[in-house]
């Protein structure tokens, strides 16, 4: 359905939180669902927005750290109905998957260490492998397309796995490359020449700063107590600190980000085990809201198990709250500072330059991730290569898990030929689990 650019319908307020919390309890199915489903509701059903504002307001967020769908939530409501505008429609995208995640999370922590609990796991756990193996296909195919692109996500690919350099370090440098050649030779990331400049006027400097100063007094409050009431070796203030720097390094989305995490949150700190990891990555999968979510899961186990002054329980919730306030707070800064500029920054060459040398890095980055998942799902034991200078470890073939094999194949098999939806494999492979369970 074609929608005329100039036939807006604006909502009250009132309509924009009904259509807001709808959308926040139906958006499954990761970025793309998301981006889709706003679409849908608000451009092609309400016509809220135009399809050019849409889109020109997606390829602004595409340009900032942290989830793509949750900050074009936020600018929707903040272009419909300024502040609180934003404010309802990015607390409503996510909220709903907050309480499911919290939920789940503290069900696991309780009932992790029962034989059905992890067959069931076994089970969505191969279907994750499956499900961020098709997501490496897909950013693959639209972000690799020219041969300098792909160079950068095998550069990327080595440099994480191979040599294990920091996530920052590779982001930072494909940015750098990626800036550097869209000022020579922006051919080679097949960047579109730009287009007429925006019309002068004022610079909103003003609002920028205003935003962006209470924007981070707030977003820094909660750690600053934290910190200052348990000190900051407490695992609480590790939580707050770690995910506060992810949150602002989290370009290309979540499976961008998740090889870093799961590298700092299992061999950095010792919070979970990988096969923990790749359970809450299926509990992220099988929720509402985005993908990065699984960090709420990760800061409640973390604090979960290191409870000290408090009760578990309570430890647990308080680093999910902690961690989900970190994480989601920087999206509402970055639109309520950045938005104003929207239409000069859709002509910064260098920095399109850089993001799209980031998407590509983006592209090595997950399939570490997913060779990550694979070694530690598939295998009981790795072992490391034992040659110099390298980080990388193989697995020892006599240690495999042919249930978990078995799973794997299943899950990729409907995913890839028979084509189902991302929930109906998760659940398939989750009975497959339990019953692989009874026969072992």
């Amino acid at each position: 359905m074609s929608v005329a650019t100039s036939e807006v319908t604006p909502p009250s307020f009132g309509e924009l939180v009904r259509v807001a919390a709808r959308i926040g309890c139906l958006s499954f199915g990761g970025p793309v669902g998301q981006i889709a489903l706003m679409h849908r509701e608000l451009v092609e059903d309400r016509r809220w927005i135009t399809e050019a504002q849409y889109l020109h307001a997606l390829n602004f967020c595409h340009l900032l750290p942290g989830p793509e769908a949750q900050q074009l939530a936020i600018w929707i409501g903040w272009r419909l109905h300024g502040l609180k505008g934003g404010l309802a429609a990015g607390l409503l995208f996510v909220l709903p998957g907050a309480l499911v995640i919290l939920a789940l999370s503290i069900l696991y922590g309780y009932a992790a260490h029962l034989a059905w609990f992890a067959a069931l796991f076994l089970g969505i756990k191969a279907a994750v492998l499956a499900i961020v193996v098709q997501a490496l296909l897909r950013v693959a195919g639209r972000a690799l397309d020219t041969p300098v692109m792909r160079a950068i996500a095998l550069a990327a690919f080595l440099a994480l796995f191979v040599f294990d350099w920091p996530f920052p370090l590779v982001v930072l440098g494909a940015g750098l490359i990626g800036t550097g050649l869209a000022a020579r030779r922006p051919a080679l990331l097949n960047l579109k020449p730009l287009g007429a400049p925006p019309p002068r006027a004022p610079r909103p400097w003003g609002t920028t700063l205003r935003a962006a100063l209470v924007g981070g007094l707030l977003w820094a409050a909660p750690l600053v107590v934290v910190v200052a009431l348990l000190g900051p070796d407490h695992v609480l203030a590790r939580i707050g600190l770690f995910f506060a720097k992810l949150a602002v390094v989290t370009f290309g989305g979540a499976y961008a980000v998740l090889a870093y995490m799961a590298q700092q949150a299992v061999e950095g700190f010792g919070w979970l085990t990988p096969g923990e990891m790749a359970d809450g990555l299926g509990l992220a999968e099988t929720t509402p809201g985005p993908l990065i979510m699984v960090t709420q899961y990760v800061g409640y186990l973390a604090a979960f198990r290191s409870p000290a002054p408090f009760t578990p329980l309570t430890a647990g919730i308080l680093g999910a709250v902690l961690t989900t306030w970190v994480t989601f707070a920087p999206c509402f800064l970055w639109i309520f500072a950045l938005a104003p500029w929207i239409e000069r920054l859709e002509h910064a060459q260098r920095l399109k330059g850089g993001l799209a040398a980031v998407t590509a890095a983006v592209v090595g980055v997950i399939a570490s991730l997913s060779l990550w998942f694979a070694l530690h799902l598939l295998f009981a034991r790795t072992v490391p290569a034992g040659l110099p200078g390298l980080a990388l470890t193989l697995p020892d073939p006599r240690s495999l898990d042919w249930r978990a094999a078995l799973l794997a194949g299943l899950a990729a098999w409907l995913i890839f030929r028979v084509r189902w939806s991302l929930l109906r494999v998760l659940a398939a492979s989750a009975v497959g689990g339990l019953v692989v369970g009874q026969l072992a």
